[in-house]
């Protein structure tokens, strides 16, 4: 199965404090694959590591008019359990969907038939310590999703909704038209050629790393 390493974003910018992108993109390919879907996933959604595990086919949402799915999670597996909320997936997060549908009749993402209670196992420290990003955790998968849609000039209450931040205004349920606008601001992630926004400390980890 080949992973969609390719010119997407994926190692851009992981988390603030590690290296510059040639750094991250050690990263991935050295994963199993099984983890590497879950990783890539995360990055390109900012779920998580309980939602990416625990993801369901029977939450999935399929929407034609977009080209995606959207994943329903229910109240109880949401942080804080306060409403339904919803996990919309970009083009890169919707073709690791379509690579991996049939591996289970249950959870999307499985490894020997089972699902995976954490993204943080072994097999996920021993590669970042191989690759030299000890100081990565699976948490700041999540943030690097946000300040990649940050990079990517992306209004702060759309990040907020991607991200499952309450805020005034939010709802349960997405109409077409606001699930695509989510699609379409998530599709800026997707590319290198979207980091118009760049942090200060961005900028500098990049010159140190040149």
């Amino acid at each position: 199965m080949k992973l969609p390493f390719g010119d997407i974003a994926v190692p851009t910018a992981m988390v603030a404090k590690v290296q510059p992108p040639e750094g991250q993109r050690r990263l991935l390919p050295k994963l199993p694959t099984h983890l590497a879907w879950m990783v890539l996933f995360d990055l390109q959604t900012g779920a998580r590591d309980a939602v990416v595990c625990g993801l369901r086919w029977d939450w999935e949402i399929k929407m034609p008019e977009l080209g995606v799915s959207v994943f329903a999670v229910p109240r109880g597996k949401v942080k804080g359990r306060r409403q339904v909320r919803n996990r919309v997936c970009n083009s890169v997060a919707q073709s690791i969907i379509e690579s991996v549908r049939g591996h289970h009749p249950e959870y999307v993402f499985v490894y020997q038939d089972r699902p995976i209670a954490t993204m943080n196992n072994s097999a996920w420290q021993r590669v970042r310590r191989k690759v030299g990003l000890a100081v990565l955790h699976v948490h700041d998968l999540r943030h690097t999703a946000g300040m990649r849609l940050r990079e990517a000039g992306v209004p702060e209450p759309t990040i907020a909704d991607v991200l499952w931040h309450t805020r005034a205004g939010m709802t349960a349920h997405y109409s077409v038209a606001q699930a695509k606008e989510i699609v379409d601001d998530l599709e800026r992630i997707t590319s290198e050629t979207h980091r118009q926004n760049r942090t200060l400390g961005m900028i500098v980890r990049e010159a140190q790393g040149a």
